[in-house]
């Protein structure tokens, strides 16, 4: 039992505060964790879901210290992204999940890709696409993406992340910050509770779980704001690689 707690608590440090960092990814290590330590995939996925809305909290504080959210842009992601996240959550029982994480794997490893080969991305917080039609196009992709959130296990906070550093012109700092309060407490928070009322959720880990992801995305949060974009956007590199290669294999 305490070995398991243990191992529970490192992991689970590890990979929230690398998310914090990067903007995305704890599911990388802490769901196969869950996973390797006998709960069926169901359970470990809702289970999850759970203990990442520490990450949000624990990032919040840290970053709510530092700067503050746009109140519209804020509004938006969670308009557009939490019902995506209740619908993915209810669809994903009827889809096939090596298909569906082969095209998410794909996708995710062209995310790191694209933003190698742009050098200069997410290195100046320049704003655009603050137009009714920005925010519309904004919102729906916000919205697909949302529902991915709530129906797949890695790297979704990593496709927000991009979209507002693409679309919306944020930096990497700007941009992980409001990733992390919005997705990591928000939509994480309405997938635990949609995938809770459709199945179960363990609640003998939910402890040790919460108290790592808060603490994790309090250490990736002060490391990303003490580093700066050009780490941010490298392990962000890093971190889109290895998930994408995780769902594929």
């Amino acid at each position: 039992m305490w070995l398991e707690q243990l191992s529970l608590f490192a992991v689970s440090l590890v990979a929230n505060t690398f998310s914090a960092f990067a903007g995305g990814g704890a599911g990388l290590l802490q769901l196969p964790i869950i996973i390797f330590l006998g709960l069926p995939f169901s359970i470990a996925l809702a289970t999850h879901k759970v203990a990442s809305v520490a990450l949000g909290v624990g990032a919040s504080v840290r970053y709510l210290r530092e700067d503050k959210l746009q109140f519209k842009l804020s509004a938006l992601v969670l308009a557009c992204g939490i019902p995506g996240v209740i619908l993915g959550a209810n669809l994903i029982v009827y889809v096939p999940d090596r298909a569906a994480e082969i095209s998410l794997g794909i996708l995710t490893i062209a995310l790191g890709l694209y933003s190698f080969w742009q050098p200069e991305l997410g290195q100046v917080h320049q704003p655009k696409q603050r137009h009714m039609q920005g925010y519309v196009i904004g919102g729906l992709v916000l919205f697909v993406i949302g529902g991915l959130n709530g129906s797949l296990t890695s790297g979704t906070g990593l496709f927000v992340t991009l979209w507002l550093i693409r679309w919306f012109g944020f930096d990497y700092r700007r941009a992980i910050a409001h990733t992390l309060v919005l997705v990591g407490f928000f939509w994480n928070g309405s997938g635990a509770l949609t995938l809770g009322l459709l199945g179960k959720i363990y609640w003998e880990w939910i402890p040790v779980l919460l108290l790592a992801s808060a603490l994790g995305g309090y250490l990736g949060a002060h490391l990303a704001i003490l580093k700066g974009n050009r780490w941010i956007k490298r392990l962000f590199e890093v971190m889109t690689l290895l998930v994408g290669l995780k769902l594929i294999m």
